[in-house]
């Protein structure tokens, strides 16, 4: 019996993490920043920075061959702007049942 391609692909979930590079500023992160420490006294927070995240279910068949084409799917698309966002990629297999 012969396997097909769709047989070898796993199914992965990338999360895509969109964030202001450290240099510039991040309004929404500052107001909860402030709201922790004035509004509910968690002194202990030092920094909140915001980020956009983005989760995609992909089969592939191998983990380096699904963040290849998360991130191309990013930049081909222009999800994030390189200039003033990062861009970080995360991934796990979906176990099959």
């Amino acid at each position: 019996m012969y396997m097909t391609e769709v047989n070898k692909k796993k199914i992965f979930t990338v999360n895509v993490s969109i964030e202001n590079k450290p240099f510039l500023n991040d309004p929404e992160g500052e107001t909860v920043l402030n709201d922790l420490i004035l509004k509910e006294n968690y002194s202990d927070i030092v920094s909140v920075r915001s980020a956009k995240s983005l989760r995609i279910k992909i089969l592939s068949e191998t983990e380096t061959e699904a963040l290849f084409k998360v991130k191309k799917m990013c930049d081909d698309l222009r999800i994030y702007n390189p200039i003033v966002s990062n861009c970080e990629l995360s991934i796990r297999e979906i176990q099959n049942k």
